[in-house]
């Protein structure tokens, strides 16, 4: 995980958390509609065995990794081989690495599987589907 600095006086964090989700709540753009749902999950505090050591809820983190167009829904392996996140976008200050790596500024941006599993779990209420895993 590598946060980056694209410019003066501004710096990117490499996690953010369902803090960030309730900060950016708008219900007037669709896209920044939170279900009533999750509020209730964040107000509570309960994100189950999901949540960082501080109590926070993890959502996506930026990774120094270098990936292009067509790497969306690709798997994000830690050293051990486990899943820790999956792949859907990267950073505006990083398209110029199409052409050049750029390790100062390009980042893949990976939703935190903690949040898929939290989503899967608490969210849906699909506990059956975590059964059927092996998570450790």
């Amino acid at each position: 995980m590598k946060g980056y600095a694209p410019r003066d006086a501004v710096y990117y964090e490499p996690q953010t958390t369902v803090e960030g989700i309730m900060e950016k709540e708008d219900p007037g753009n669709w896209e920044f509609v939170v279900p009533e749902k999750l509020k209730e999950l964040y107000n509570k505090g309960d994100y189950g065995r999901y949540a960082l050591p501080g109590g926070k809820m993890p959502v996506a983190f930026m990774a120094s990794t270098h990936t292009t167009g067509g790497n969306s829904g690709s798997p994000v392996m830690n050293a051990g081989g486990e899943l820790i996140g999956i792949n859907f976008d990267r950073n505006w200050e990083g398209v110029g690495g199409d052409i050049q790596y750029l390790p100062d500024y390009q980042r893949s941006i990976i939703v935190d599987i903690r949040y898929v599993l939290f989503i899967i779990d608490k969210f849906a209420g699909a506990t059956h589907l975590i059964e059927e895993m092996d998570i450790p």
